[in-house]
C-alpha cells in the first residue's frame, strides 16, 4: 500500500530567499537523490511542492508545501529514520527552518 508524505515548512524571519529556494530545491531532488539500499535505484515515487498560494489565511505561518509518494511504509521508514541523503538535507534544512510539520497517510484508510 502506497504512503503520500506530506513536508509543510515556514521559515525562519531571518532565511533568505535564496536559501528558501535552495532548500525548496533541494527537497525536490530528494526523488532522485534517495537510492534504496537494496535496489540501488530511487525509491520516492514522486514529488511535488511550492509556495502556499491559499486565500483561507489559515496557514499558521506555513509557507511551503511539499508531497512525496512512497510504495510502501517500508521505503517511507527508511527515508525518515536511515536515508544518508534524506538525513543530509534536513540539516540543511534544519538551519533556516522555524517549523516543520509532517502528515503521512495511506488512501482511504481511516482507522
Amino acid at each position: 500500500m502506497g504512503i503520500t508524505h506530506i513536508v509543510l515548512f515556514q521559515f525562519k524571519p531571518s532565511a533568505s530567499s535564496e536559501a528558501i529556494q535552495d532548500v525548496s530545491a533541494r527537497m525536490l531532488a530528494l526523488k532522485d537523490g534517495c537510492v534504496h539500499p537494496v535496489s540501488r535505484r530511487p525509491y520516492i515515487r514522486s514529488a511535488s511542492g511550492g509556495t502556499d498560494n491559499s486565500i483561507e489565511n489559515i496557514q499558521n505561518g506555513i509557507t511551503h508545501a511539499f508531497i512525496m509518494d512512497f510504495e510502501s511504509v517500508e521505503d517511507r521508514d527508511y527515508y525518515v529514520n536511515q536515508d544518508p541523503v534524506h538525513q543530509e538535507f534536513k540539516d540543511i534544512a534544519g538551519k533556516i527552518l522555524e517549523k516543520a510539520q509532517v502528515v503521512d497517510f495511506a488512501n482511504g484508510v481511516f482507522k
